[in-house]
């Protein structure tokens, strides 16, 4: 199987699981979480350019198991994350891993967040090196093996 066909299965697999939880993930803590992780996906390779932020967007406010909650919520939060990471990458990334830091408490949301931000990475078709970098990062942050995930 190809790569490229690989991708979009794990992704959907991922998405289909997320659905099954969708009515245990509605905390704030998850919101935030799967904001910071798409986020974090996004401006995986530095930049986040215009055309990729909307792209991310669309993805969320599509998503079905984030519609628990307000899309404008999710978008505001979503820009505020990207725009800590845009300013300054690394810094930005300490106080976003430290956002999804905060769904630990609960595993089955703590898996949720990984899941979407492989959901999100995967969703071009191409989940690279440094998407799954990280995601692997967000796993850590989560007390996760990343092998778990196949990262």
């Amino acid at each position: 199987m190809a790569l490229w066909d690989r991708i979009k299965e794990s992704a959907s697999t991922m998405q289909q699981q997320l659905e099954a939880k969708k009515n245990d993930l509605k905390s704030g803590a998850f919101r935030d979480a799967s904001m910071a992780v798409c986020a974090l996906v996004a401006a995986a390779d530095g930049s986040v350019d215009p055309s990729e932020r909307q792209r991310v967007a669309s993805l969320i406010t599509g998503n079905d198991v984030l519609r628990n909650f307000p899309a404008e919520d999710l978008q505001r939060r979503f820009n505020e994350y990207v725009d800590k990471l845009t300013a300054d990458f690394a810094f930005g990334k300490v106080a976003v891993l430290q956002e999804i830091a905060k769904a630990k408490k609960k595993p089955a949301e703590a898996r949720a967040v990984i899941q979407i931000g492989i959901v999100i990475g995967g969703a071009d078709g191409d989940f690279d090196a440094s998407e799954q970098a990280v995601v692997r990062e967000a796993c850590f942050a989560l007390g996760l093996p990343p092998h778990e995930f196949d990262l």
